[in-house]
């Protein structure tokens, strides 16, 4: 029997931190960034508190400016996980490890304040961090498959509605499909953030009693404190991710008139923000695993990557295989997050605690390592053209009978009467295929049936011409060649720089 932890292979690790997430978004959900924030929020309101005059001196916020700007030692983080354990209330654990580094300025942390002023707020410009990341990689991803898109724009290939053959496109028009589709769930998410706000400085029922009490009830002051903290703590987060600050009127937008927290209809904003992301990239995934089983394109594979332990062909798919399963994790979240929104009760009840600590942090996570994986697979897609073709051309007599049909029809021919006559031969065509093994010979029963002989239609068809895969892709390179012109060329522009500092993504294990 184990008396205690001796490794670390003795304990639970949750595999989005040790297989998924990269490690810039595993930093930003980390305990060390966290209370690095919290200490942040404490030295901003003790500022903006002596700014405006109450009893905090300038020696007691500069020793604690010092302290906090060195950031959160491990010492200090043992020390409060000491004062928890006594304590039981993680907020004020920390409160008394910082003052124990601050002696000092002890006395005015966290002065007028609830614990969710800080955890909310905190919690907040994690998540604007978090999401410019999220965004950041979803165009990464969208660049990945332009080029693919670019490369491969005029190659035909089978389309499918039902996943029943259906009339072709191009490899690259299906991909520029996929990129589309992430380029509305990124879009989603950017737009959403003009609706994020900061939570403000409410304190204990949102009525900002104890502010007012502080000024001894000048009202005017606790919307200046409120102001001055806001702007403080967010002017790094919000300029590092591009999103609403303006120099000239830096004030960040916060909440009306909240309870304790910020509105947690807020989370499943954000989570379905996240999942719509998710949703597509699940999609595309699954597409690839649809087009792998068919031979026509395969994910990367590597030099010594084994498919299966039993069947050492095997190629399987196992990078969209992960996209798909770290995806549904995330959209089935979405729900959890409706769930504790709408169980919030009065003013504050701490059953979202728990359930917030789980489902914020592992929903990024997640999709952070999903879209890592996607930009892999997408830069490494090969296509196999010989296949790609081969299982068009098999398909491809019958793509041809509609324009069959329309020739007759054009030349005077009963539309009824040649479509029937068609079928019946379709029909028969199918049978040989799927009952005998056999090549498609459709054109060549409409050529023999006498119907199909005068000279008119013989002159009006060109009946080698028919089986030219590029008759039938309609404006497939049109629309891909427009698509990488008006959708990614403005968004490489717009975060060609930022894209660049990403660095390489792939699976890590």
């Amino acid at each position: 029997m184990h008396t205690g932890m001796t490794s670390p292979y003795d304990t639970y690790t949750s595999p989005l931190a040790s297989r998924n997430a990269s490690a810039e978004m595993l930093r930003l959900w980390s305990p060390r960034h966290k209370f690095n924030t919290w200490r942040r929020i404490w030295l901003a309101v003790a500022e903006a508190q002596h700014e405006l005059g109450l009893p905090v001196t300038k020696e007691q916020v500069e020793e604690l400016r010092a302290t906090v700007e060195r950031g959160i030692t491990d010492d200090e983080m043992r020390a409060a996980e000491k004062h928890e354990h006594d304590l039981r209330h993680d907020v004020m654990a920390h409160v008394h490890a910082l003052g124990d580094s601050c002696p000092k300025a002890r006395g005015i942390i966290h002065l007028g304040m609830t614990s969710q002023d800080v955890v909310c707020n905190a919690d907040l410009l994690t998540i604007f961090r978090a999401m410019h990341l999220i965004d950041l990689k979803a165009v990464r991803v969208i660049d990945r498959l332009a080029h693919f898109a670019e490369k491969h724009k005029a190659l035909p290939t089978l389309g499918f509605t039902h996943y029943q053959p259906a009339q072709p496109l191009t490899v690259g028009r299906r991909a520029a499909s996929w990129a589309w589709d992430l380029s509305i769930a990124a879009g989603f998410s950017s737009v959403f953030h003009e609706y994020l706000r900061m939570k403000g400085l409410r304190g204990a029922t949102g009525t900002q009693a104890s502010y007012l009490e502080l000024f001894a009830g000048d009202a005017p002051k606790v919307d200046e404190l409120e102001r001055r903290v806001m702007q403080k703590i967010t002017a790094d987060a919000y300029r590092d991710s591009g999103w609403y600050f303006d120099d000239e009127n830096p004030d960040p937008d916060v909440h009306g008139p909240v309870g304790q927290t910020y509105p947690r209809i807020v989370d499943q904003m954000v989570l379905s923000a996240l999942g719509a992301v998710a949703a597509v990239l699940h999609k595309t995934a699954g597409d690839i695993r649809l087009l792998s089983n068919r031979k026509e394109l395969d994910e990367p594979f590597e030099t010594n990557q084994i498919g299966s332990s039993a069947m050492p062909y095997k190629r399987n798919p196992m990078r969209c295989e992960r996209i798909c399963g770290l995806t549904r994790f995330v959209m089935n979240l979405v729900g959890n997050a409706y769930d504790t929104a709408s169980t919030q009760w009065l003013e504050r009840t701490l059953d979202d605690s728990s359930n917030r600590r789980l489902s914020l942090p592992e929903a990024f996570l997640a999709l952070d390592g999903a879209l890592d994986l996607m930009h892999n697979v997408a830069g490494g897609l090969v296509v196999h053209e010989a296949m790609v073709r081969k299982n068009l051309m098999a398909e491809l007599p019958f793509m041809a009978t509609e324009n069959i049909l329309m020739a007759c029809v054009t030349l005077g021919g009963d539309r009824q009467h040649y479509h029937e006559l068609i079928r019946v031969h379709a029909r028969a065509a199918g049978h040989r295929v799927k009952h005998e093994g056999l090549d498609n010979d459709l054109l060549d029963r409409l050529k023999a049936d006498p119907a199909f002989h005068p000279p008119a239609l013989r002159a009006e068809l060109d009946w080698s011409g028919l089986l030219d895969p590029m008759k039938y892709i309609g404006r497939s390179v049109e629309q891909t060649e427009r698509f990488l012109r008006e959708v990614v060329e403005p968004l490489r522009g717009h975060h060609g720089e930022a894209l660049s500092g990403l660095g390489d993504s792939g699976p890590r294990v």
